[in-house]
C-alpha cells in the first residue's frame, strides 16, 4: 500500500534589516551624502576662521566699492570711478560677445572643412586635412600668441594706418570703421528685425506642415530673408532713413570716433575660431560619412544636384550624428576663452584678477567666476539638448 508523498515548501526564514540589499544600499548613499556634507562644512568652517585671523575681510560687500581700474574695451560705458559689480558685468559681457561670435565663425568654417575633407577634388580634399590636423596639433596658447604677435606687429602705427576703405582704418591699434548715430529709429529696427524673426519661425512651421500634407515646397528661406531684412529696411526708410555717422578721426597718437575691434579681441577671436573649427570639421566628416550611402543615390536618382542633396537630404539626417559632440566643442569656446588674459584681453577672469588683487577675497571673486562659467555652460547644454531633442527621428 502506497501513500502520496505531500511537498511542503520550505519556509523561508526572515532576514535581518541590516542585510536586506535595499536598505544596506539607502544606508551607504546617506553614510557618502552625510560624509561630503561635512566635509564642505569643515573646509568653509576652516576657511572662515582662517580668514578672520588673517584679519581679511568676506562677504560681496566690495561689489559696491569703486573699482579705480581702468577697462581697455567695453561694451557698455565703464569708468574707473564705477563699481566692481559693473567691472564684473563689462568682463562678463566680453566673454559672451567673443564666445558667441567664436561659435558662430567656427561652425560656418568647421561646415565648409568637414564638407571640403569629402570633397572629390584631390587637392581640397589634401588642403582640408592638413589645415585639420595641423591646427588640432598645436597649443591653442600658442596659437593665440602667433595670431596677437601679427596682429600687433605686422600692421602700422596709427599715423601710417591702412585705409582699405573710406573712414575704415587698420593699425597696430585694431580695427576701426564708422558707426550710425544712434537714434530712435534703430530701435525701432531692432523690433521690426525680432518680429521677422518670429515671424519666419511661425512661417516655417507652417511650411513643413504644408509640405507634409501635399508635398509642396514653400521658399521659405527667400521669404524668411525678405521678413528678417525687409521690416527693418521699411521701418529704416519710413524714420526718415538717418545718415550720420561716428567716424573714427586720428587725433594725436591715436583714433578718437567709431568703432573699433581691438587686436586683442581680433587674435583671441581667430585663434578660437580656427582652431574649433578644425575639430568641427571632423565631426561634420564623421556625421555626413555616418549616413547610409543609400541616401545620396536615392536623392541622385531623383534628379537632385550634388548641393541639394548635400543641403536637404544628407545634412539634415548628419545633424542628428553631429550635434551632440558639437555640444563640447561649444562648451571648449567657452571655457577657452579665459585664455584671453595671455593676450591682455578685459574678459571676465582678468578682470576677476585684478579685482582680487586689489580687494584680497579670492574666495568670493574665484566662486564668481566659476558661477557665471558655470551658469553659461548649463545654458549651452540644455540649449543643445533641446535642439537635439527637436531634430531626433519620431517614433509612434
Amino acid at each position: 500500500m502506497t501513500t502520496d508523498a505531500v511537498y511542503k515548501p520550505a519556509e523561508t526564514s526572515k532576514v535581518a534589516f541590516y542585510r536586506d540589499p535595499r536598505i544596506r544600499a539607502i544606508f551607504f548613499q546617506v553614510v557618502v551624502v552625510g560624509a561630503v556634507v561635512a566635509l564642505a562644512v569643515f573646509l568653509v568652517n576652516n576657511t572662515l576662521v582662517n580668514m578672520a585671523r588673517q584679519g581679511i575681510a568676506t562677504g560681496f560687500g566690495f561689489l559696491d566699492k569703486e573699482s579705480s581700474f581702468a577697462i581697455g574695451e567695453s561694451l557698455i560705458a565703464y569708468d574707473p570711478s564705477d563699481t566692481y559689480r559693473r567691472a564684473f558685468v563689462v568682463g562678463l559681457l566680453n566673454t559672451l560677445s567673443v564666445a558667441i561670435t567664436g561659435i558662430v565663425f567656427a561652425t560656418i568654417l568647421g561646415v565648409f572643412v568637414g564638407i571640403a575633407r569629402l570633397s572629390t577634388n584631390w587637392l581640397i580634399r589634401k588642403l582640408a586635412q592638413v589645415y585639420v590636423e595641423f591646427l588640432r596639433n598645436i597649443p591653442l596658447l600658442l596659437q593665440l600668441f602667433v595670431w596677437w604677435d601679427l596682429l600687433r606687429v605686422s600692421a602700422p602705427g596709427p599715423r601710417q594706418a591702412w585705409q582699405p576703405l573710406p573712414d575704415v582704418f587698420v593699425s597696430n591699434r585694431g580695427l576701426l570703421y564708422p558707426v550710425p548715430v544712434w537714434t530712435e529709429v534703430h530701435a525701432w529696427m531692432g523690433i521690426a528685425s525680432l518680429v521677422g524673426i518670429v515671424g519666419t519661425y511661425i512661417l516655417g512651421k507652417w511650411a513643413k506642415a504644408r509640405q507634409a500634407q501635399t508635398g509642396q515646397q514653400f521658399p521659405l528661406l527667400k521669404v524668411g530673408l525678405g521678413l528678417i531684412l525687409g521690416l527693418p529696411l521699411l521701418v529704416y526708410l519710413a524714420g526718415g532713413a538717418p545718415t550720420e555717422l561716428n567716424k573714427p578721426v586720428l587725433s594725436g597718437f591715436n583714433f578718437v570716433g567709431g568703432h573699433g575691434v581691438s587686436p586683442e579681441f581680433a587674435a583671441l577671436l581667430i585663434g578660437l575660431s580656427v582652431y574649433t573649427s578644425a575639430y568641427i570639421g571632423e565631426i561634420v566628416r564623421s556625421g555626413i560619412q555616418a549616413v547610409n550611402w543609400g541616401q545620396s543615390e536615392a536623392a541622385a536618382a531623383l534628379g537632385l544636384s550634388k548641393a541639394r542633396s548635400l543641403r536637404l537630404v544628407v545634412l539634415p539626417q548628419a545633424l542628428r550624428v553631429i550635434v551632440p559632440p558639437m555640444t563640447s566643442q561649444y562648451l571648449n569656446i567657452t571655457k577657452n576663452s579665459s585664455l584671453a588674459v595671455a593676450i591682455g584681453f578685459p574678459d571676465l577672469v582678468s578682470i576677476g584678477n585684478t579685482s582680487l588683487n586689489q580687494t584680497g577675497q579670492a574666495v568670493e571673486v574665484i566662486a564668481m567666476v566659476m558661477a557665471v562659467y558655470l551658469i553659461i555652460s548649463l545654458s549651452i547644454s540644455l540649449f543643445m539638448n533641446w535642439y537635439n531633442s527637436a531634430i531626433a527621428l519620431q517614433t509612434r
